[in-house]
């Protein structure tokens, strides 16, 4: 069952970026399962996945890590730190990658994602994003971060998003230097300590009216118990148009652009 709307907004009104964590606290093994798997389910670009989540537990590890993180007591003090990856290159091997493992889990040949593949050689690989792939790929580690922070908040994880720490210094410390894998970001999740005084600030942000700006059509009033649909039209023999079709499924035929038929249907949902 999906959540509610108010459980969403309670969930991230509720969530703050924690500045001192109780040591003695730890997240529980079902609900650091759980959080792994947001990481694994996060969403990327072309689905190229172009990062590695690395834990780190160990607190000589950590002790060693503090010092190039600003002397920061989150690295050392929360349950579980995590330290986002990025790949260092995106080229054909990783397409290759991507492409057979895609054909794998949806049992299809590899030669039915060819024009797939070519897409991601054309934009990432060989084409103007190519030049700017380091960017590209650390965009989507920041992804993968959102994606972790949220979930975090939603099972009532404390969290803190740490950009304060030396990139370089930590692959060294990690042994990332001639990895394929560099650091980008580092999370600190597990539970705030009573002594944090950031946990009971107000939270500042702007007024929705100043970032959020609606542009086209808007909905008024109660929510709307109708909406659009388009049926499907096969084009007639030798027309060769289509129709747009199934508006609440997403499908859309591109043999005609705009559709040939404006007209619609007003059906109650």
């Amino acid at each position: 069952m999906p959540i509610s709307p108010q459980q969403l907004n309670g969930a991230m009104a509720w969530r703050y970026a924690t500045k001192v964590f109780d040591p003695s606290r730890r997240i529980d093994d079902t609900t650091w399962a759980a959080l792994e798997d947001a990481l694994v389910q996060s969403p990327s670009s072309y689905g190229l996945q172009p990062w590695k989540f690395l834990e780190i537990n160990d607190p000589a590890l950590r002790q060693q890590l503090r010092p190039e993180s600003w002397n920061q007591s989150q690295i050392t003090d929360c349950s579980h730190l995590v330290v986002f990856l990025v790949q260092r290159q995106i080229g054909a091997a990783e397409a290759d990658r991507l492409i057979e493992t895609m054909a794998a889990v949806r049992g299809l040949d590899s030669a039915a994602l060819a024009t797939y593949r070519q897409m991601i050689d054309v934009d990432l690989i060989n084409g103007p994003r190519s030049q700017q792939i380091d960017r590209w790929a650390s965009n989507q580690v920041y992804i993968a971060l959102g994606t972790f922070m949220t979930a975090a908040a939603l099972l009532e994880v404390d969290t803190c998003a740490i950009e304060g720490f030396d990139p370089i210094a930590y692959d060294r410390i990690l042994k990332l230097e001639d990895s394929p894998y560099r650091s980008c970001v580092v999370c600190a999740a597990g539970y705030s300590d009573s002594s944090d005084k950031y946990a009971s600030l107000a939270k500042v942000r702007y007024t929705p009216a100043e970032l959020i700006e609606r542009r086209g059509f808007e909905w008024g009033g109660p929510p709307c118990r109708f909406a659009p649909v388009f049926d499907l039209v096969e084009p007639e023999e030798g027309q060769g148009r289509g129709a747009v079709s199934g508006y609440e499924a997403g499908l859309r035929c591109f043999r005609c652009r705009p559709p040939c038929r404006k007209g619609s249907q007003i059906r109650k949902l």
